[in-house]
């Protein structure tokens, strides 16, 4: 059964590249943007267009 190209030609295209630095992220990362969501939706239990509540002085 033929093959598409010889094992010795894999990675090629891949190995010509070059290797250019990531992008250093300004928002947080998916992981933490969901926990943040995760916590303000149902551990506060904000419901969505909802405000901040005001915190309440003690005397």
């Amino acid at each position: 059964m033929p093959t598409h190209g010889s094992l010795t030609k894999a990675g090629k295209v891949r190995g010509q590249t070059p290797k250019i630095q990531g992008k250093e992220r300004l928002s947080p990362g998916s992981k933490v943007r969901n926990k943040n969501n995760f916590v303000k939706r149902f551990e506060k239990r904000r419901l969505p267009g909802q405000k901040k509540p005001e915190r309440r002085l003690r005397r």
